[in-house]
Parts: structure tokens; sequence; C-alpha cells
């Protein structure tokens, strides 16, 4: 059954042009209007899901004015199609079955294609992310995905996808996730040309494999986000990718985005409910592998260091290093083959510090550095944040040691969450200013940049 149309007045504007029944002569055009911006593919099914509520960008909607224009002989404005803005930050409600999580999904790429960096000031949704990982964890499988559209997915389509998601992860790690240029080209992605796939002709088993793909997709671009100072967007897409997830049946995936859920609610302030988070991503893997069980374990620490309950902390770290020991990169989740023991020296870190456990927190410090090269954006925040328990510590050579081969670097990464660590450290050696090597570090520390 087609669903009604909710834009009536794009629909007004189809019939007066004369593309009333005639959906694709309008999309043809359209794509040729906006030839300037690239091979636009627009059909009639984009312009059916424009009548039903979907908002395309800006300067497609400017396109689509000067469409109508030369049709109708008149100048034509885009206030006048009917796609009103909207937020991106009211809804981050966990989709009730595999369709409602693809129109969700759609949606909000839709929305963030618009509005790709808001001054969102919305706060963290605590109990609808609670009862996300609940309905995650104990909602019952989704029976099919199949579905029945007009495009054929393949498996060598989704192959592609993985192979996106890998390069947009790369480039978060290396570079941060705070660069506008770099999500908006992975949210065109989304909405050009996942979205169509997901409306596409698939087989269970490939649905399931596709919802995969796509969860990792949106689950990436919900850390960009996240490392963007996006907050609100963050957590929506978090939720559609856990949902994603939930349809494709990889629970072990879930726990990990569950995971990712819970850090953002530690950075955020909300250490206790992130503690739940991080237990219902626990419980939920069941028998995972040593990595995942490592980087959920460590997950859980951070969440118990940042809500003040030492014993719960150290529990969660010691399980955390004996499954780092039995780590076996031949039987690691590709998703999961990031993890490392600086990363959990990172975590480590800083869950001891929030415990006011300096001494024991710099013991990780060696480790916490020891990272690829790709990974400059962890070593920027640890290095942040070794320099910061040096000064709090009261150890000022240490301090500024580490946080000049900070200011080496930190510029050029694109990330609110540098940004952020340098200013805790910034804090931390503003009352030892008249020493003249902390004043010199302090001239060249990139102060509040979020490059956001």
């Amino acid at each position: 059954m087609a669903r009604p149309v909710t834009n009536t007045a794009f629909e007004a504007l189809l019939r007066a042009a004369g593309y009333g029944n005639a959906h694709a002569a309008f999309a043809r055009q359209l794509n040729h209007a906006g030839r300037i911006h690239g091979a636009w593919r627009y059909d009639a099914a984009s312009v059916y899901w424009w009548l039903r509520g979907r908002r395309p960008a800006e300067h497609v909607q400017d396109a689509m004015a000067k469409t109508f224009a030369r049709k109708l002989g008149r100048s034509v404005t885009a206030a006048e199609l009917g796609f009103t803005a909207r937020n991106v930050t009211t809804n981050a409600s966990y989709p009730r079955s595999p369709n409602h999580a693809v129109e969700t999904a759609e949606q909000l790429w839709a929305m963030l294609a618009e509005q790709l960096s808001p001054q969102a000031t919305g706060a963290f949704q605590n109990d609808v992310a609670l009862h996300a990982a609940l309905a995650w964890r104990y909602d019952l499988p989704d029976e099919t995905v199949a579905n029945s559209g007009r495009q054929p997915v393949t498996t060598a389509d989704i192959d592609s996808l993985y192979a996106l998601a890998d390069h947009f992860t790369e480039l978060d790690r290396r570079h941060g996730g705070g660069s506008p240029r770099t999500r908006a080209i992975m949210i065109d992605l989304l909405t050009r040309q996942v979205s169509p796939m997901l409306r596409g002709n698939y087989t269970d088993a490939t649905g399931r494999n596709l919802m995969r793909a796509v969860a990792t997709l949106s689950g990436q671009l919900a850390f960009m986000s996240y490392d963007a100072g996006n907050h609100p967007a963050a957590q929506r897409l978090l939720t559609v990718a856990l949902r994603l997830a939930k349809a494709a049946d990889d629970r072990l995936y879930g726990a990990h985005l569950l995971a990712n859920l819970a850090t953002q609610a530690v950075y955020l302030g909300h250490a206790q409910d992130a503690a739940r988070l991080a237990e219902a991503a626990i419980d939920g893997a069941g028998r995972a592998p040593a990595a995942v069980r490592a980087r959920l374990y460590t997950t859980a620490a951070s969440a118990y260091g940042g809500s003040g309950e030492r014993r719960a902390c150290q529990s969660a770290l010691a399980k955390a290093e004996r499954a780092l020991d039995r780590m076996d990169a031949g039987n690691c989740p590709r998703w999961a083959s990031y993890f490392s023991a600086a990363h959990f020296a990172g975590a480590a870190l800083r869950c001891l510090s929030d415990l006011r456990l300096c001494r024991q927190a710099l013991r990780h410090a060696p480790s916490a550095v020891m990272l690829a090269d790709q990974n400059a954006r962890t070593r920027a925040l640890h290095t942040a944040l070794i320099a910061t328990i040096h000064a709090r510590a009261g150890d000022i050579d240490a301090a500024c040691d580490r946080g000049r081969e900070l200011a080496g670097y930190a510029p050029g990464i694109h990330s609110a969450r540098v940004a952020h660590r340098v200013h805790e450290l910034i804090t931390a050696l503003t009352p030892h200013r008249a020493i003249p090597q902390v004043n010199g570090l302090l001239v060249h520390l990139p102060a509040g940049r979020t490059h956001n």
C-alpha cells in the first residue's frame, strides 16, 4: 500500500508543472539541473519519498526550484517546496522493527545532510539509552529482513560497504572525526547509495549481511559525530546502528555499539548509567572472543572509575587485562582488531586518575603511547592525559615534557575530545604559569581548538 503524501506543497508544484504523473521525468530534469554538483541519480522513487516527508539537502532544493521555475515560467523559491527544517536532536528512540530502523536511518541521514553540525544543546537521553540496551538484549530476534525491491543487492555491493567503512575508520583514527568535509562525504554516501540498497531486493541471508554493513557505517559515523562534539546526533546514530545490528543478528557488534554508547555517557558525565550500559553489553555479548571481552571490560572500568566505584573499577581492569593476554588475532572480528594494550592502558590511566590514584595510573603511561602511527588521535588523547596527571601530581617537568610532544601534533587533529583534553592540561598547568617552561608551553598549546 502506498504511503500518504505529506508534502502537499511539493505535490502541488509537480502537478502545476505537468509532472503530477511523470515523476521520472521530473527526476531526469533535476539531475540535469544539478549536473554541476556531480552525477546525480535521482529517479521516480526519490520523488516518491520526497512527497512522503524525506527532505533533500539545500543545494538539491535549489536545483528543484530552478527546474520548476523553467517549467512554470516564473520564479520559484526553495521555501515554496514544502520541506520544513527538522531537528536532528529530538528523538533517539530504539526502532521497533527492521523496517522502522531503515526509515529512521534514512530520515536521520537526510536531516544530517542539511544540518551537519547544528548548534545542538540537547542532553544525552539516559532513559532512552537504557531502554535501547534492554530492547537490544531481550527482544526476540527478527524472523526475516528480506525485502522485495527493484534494485538487486549483491554480495559485491555489501563488500564495498565494508571497504568504505574501513576507509572512514582509518581517516577517523588518523585525523579525528571533527572534519565536517569527511562526515559530509560519508552522509552523502549513505543518502545516495546506501539508502537505495536498503530499499532493494535481497534475501534474508543477504539482508542480514547488508544490515550488518550499514550498522558498521552508521556506527562509524556516530563515533565521528561523538568525536566532533555533536552528541545528540551521535546518540541517534548509535541507536539506529544498534537496531540494525539486532536485525543482522550480530550480538557481538551490537555489544560493541552499546559500549560506544556507554563511552559517550562517561564522557558526558553519566557514569552510573554508562556502567549499566556496559554491563548490558557484557551480558549480551555472551562467550565473546578475548578482544571483544577486553574492550567491553575496559569500557566498564571507565564507567566505574567515573562513578567512584573503586573495587568494581579495579575488578573490571583485571578482567580486561586477562582477556588481553588471551587475544588471538585469528579469532577476532575485523572491527575489534584495533583494540590493543595501548588502548587498555589509556582507559586505565583515565579511570584510575578519576579515582585519584595517580601513581597507579601513571604505571600505565609507557604502554598508553605504544600506538601504531595511524592512531594519531588516540596518541594525542593519551599524551594529553599523561601530561595532565603529572601536572596534578606536582611533577611539572614531566608534564611539560609530555605537553611539548602534544603541541607538536595535536593542532593537526580535528577532534573536540582532543581539544577538551588540551583544555584540561592547560587548566592543570595555569597555576604554575610563573615557571618559564610552563609559560612557554601554554603559548604553544592549541587552546580551545575543536577544528569542528
